[in-house]
């Protein structure tokens, strides 16, 4: 890809994605996640209602009535998005691959962030660490960490999130809201650094598959190609048996990536690669903001 196509497509990302977080998430990303804590307000006279344990003794004791310390809740937030440039994401039958609709759903949560003042930050991972964009602010970060996402030539092939959840735990010490974008088709057992992320951070694993993943076609004799390992296979599309052991594959994935989740007390969620994610991104947030 050229330099204009890349700007063309950077553009196109920005339109697309600003105009989904001014309209549909500005509200819902703010209820849905909190401030890393809480910061002194001021000092005011007790109100009923008012928790005892924030009576100012010092001001109760000069005034001879009680006086109470208001905090208000530290909105800045941090935003780290994971997003996995492994060969798999690089699929798609309908529309566009896996990756454009991974850098459309980041562009527009990393819209939605900055609205807010919040920092976003960007880590892209195979089988390692490929590239890290430290958090910052405002629409320039962001147009880079788009840039990225677009114009990024992985390295490797295979993927390895069990290694970027380390990285993300070493790197990031204070709480963080942390978006895993990923097809998770991992085999390897990344439960652990999960469950230990997710006790730090506000994690969500979004994951991101094509219709034809979900079920295969019945077209014949057809040669597939392994994106990961580059294997190919004749594989024979019309056979029932064949149908229904890719069908339960699929069907395996989807279940142990809920489960990980469920199980690490991380939220999750699937988006099919060629739908409109608005809907099930928002319906996630109304969930996430009453927890």
């Amino acid at each position: 890809m050229d330099t204009k196509e890349i700007i063309k497509k950077v553009k196109k990302i920005e339109l697309k994605s600003r105009r989904k977080a001014n309209n549909l998430f500005m509200g819902e990303y703010q209820s849905s996640f909190k401030g890393r804590g809480m910061i002194f307000s001021e000092i005011r006279p007790y109100q009923y209602g008012d928790d005892v344990r924030n009576i100012d003794w010092n001001k109760t004791a000069h005034f001879n009535e009680p006086y109470v310390k208001v905090f208000e809740e530290e909105r800045e937030l941090t935003m780290v998005l994971m997003v996995d440039v492994s060969g798999s994401q690089n699929f798609g039958t309908r529309k566009q691959f896996k990756s454009d609709t991974i850098a459309e759903i980041c562009a527009t949560l990393a819209f939605s962030a900055i609205t807010y003042n919040d920092k976003v930050g960007l880590i892209l991972f195979s089988e390692e660490i490929e590239l890290f964009i430290p958090p910052k602010k405002g629409k320039k970060h962001v147009l880079r960490i788009i840039r990225e996402l677009v114009h990024h030539e992985p390295k490797n092939s295979s993927n390895n999130l069990s290694h970027a959840l380390r990285f993300l735990m070493d790197t990031f010490k204070r709480k963080a809201n942390v978006f895993i974008l990923s097809d998770f088709m991992d085999e390897s057992n990344y439960l652990k650094n999960l469950k230990i992320a997710a006790r730090k951070h506000d994690v969500t694993g979004i994951r991101v598959y094509d219709e034809k993943e979900k079920e295969f076609p019945d077209i014949g004799l057809v040669t597939l190609m392994d994106n990961e390992t580059g294997k190919k296979k004749i594989v024979h599309t019309s056979s029932e048996f064949v149908r229904k052991q890719y069908k339960s594959y699929f069907d395996r994935l989807t279940y142990e990536f809920n489960q990980r989740f469920n199980l690490a007390g991380a939220g999750n969620l699937s988006i099919r690669a060629d739908e409109d994610y608005v809907k099930p991104l928002l319906n996630y947030f109304k969930k996430h903001s009453v927890k």
